[in-house]
């Protein structure tokens, strides 16, 4: 290895000595050719030289201008694509099921429209009570169905946030009953509360639970915050088991589409 090496090295500087030599005896050949050549007068230079010729990039300016005058509005027409275009496919549960959120979104504020006032009123001449309000999760207080999972946590919908601090104003406790296992109810009370909920109580599907029905299981809860000496004045859900069984005073149905959200 190291005899290559050393007699590639002294081939390579044979070689650049003999490229040395040539170029200083071309070098030295022109310039005697040059020093014996006839003089030209700088006038029949000037008549007989050729006209410089057209810089190779002459036509570059007219392509750049085409370039500058046809990029701005095809950048303009990308970036209004952009922003302007929906996803292609909207591949949440909700998207699947062919709910929209502009019309899940009205529909949310329909059916919450006499919600505030009858807190207000209830509330009104309650001196002494317990008050509670009792609610759903998925697709009720938070918006599950129009998220993908791993966008975690997911944000509120907006109207019940906005009904359940106005009631937590005015003295009534907030409890969640889900039917989400238990399993997931660490991440269930972070979600809420970083989601910007109260929360005095979360009850979650332990392993018996999810033997009984969804509305057995939940009127069963609701029955166990009542006897904590709770009145629950308002029971919030988008599913007909959410409401069912009693237990409260008024219930508010937001809408599920038949089924369609969760």
């Amino acid at each position: 290895m190291h005899v290559r090496r050393w007699t590639t090295r002294a081939a390579v500087t044979a070689g650049a000595l003999t490229l040395t030599a040539t170029m200083t005896a071309t070098a030295t050949a022109s310039a005697d050719t040059a020093s014996t050549a006839p003089r030209t007068s700088p006038a029949a230079a000037s008549a007989t030289a050729a006209p410089p010729a057209a810089p190779a990039t002459s036509a570059s300016p007219t392509t750049s201008a085409a370039s500058s005058a046809t990029s701005p509005s095809s950048h303009a027409a990308s970036t209004a694509g952009t922003a302007h275009t929906p996803r292609t496919a909207d591949l949440t549960a909700a998207g699947l099921a062919g709910v929209d959120y502009t019309t899940w979104q009205r529909d949310v504020t329909a059916a919450l429209a006499t919600a505030r006032p009858y807190v207000e009123q209830r509330t009104a001449g309650a001196a002494g009570e317990r008050l509670a309000m009792v609610l759903d999760i998925d697709n009720t207080s938070l918006e599950t169905d129009f998220h993908y999972f791993w966008e975690y946590p997911t944000p509120a919908v907006g109207q019940v946030l906005d009904l359940v601090r106005y009631a937590d104003s005015r003295g009534v406790d907030i409890f969640f009953v889900t039917a989400r296992p238990g399993i997931i109810e660490t991440l269930t009370s972070y979600n809420l509360r970083k989601a910007g909920f109260p929360v005095d109580g979360l009850y979650v599907r332990s392993l018996p639970d999810l033997f009984d029905e969804v509305s057995t299981y939940k009127t069963g809860k609701r029955k166990e915050i009542e006897a904590k000496g709770y009145t629950i004045i308002a029971n919030v859900g988008n599913r007909s088991s959410d409401l069912a069984g009693g237990h409260a005073e008024r219930t508010f149905k937001l809408p599920d589409y038949g089924g369609k959200l969760s």
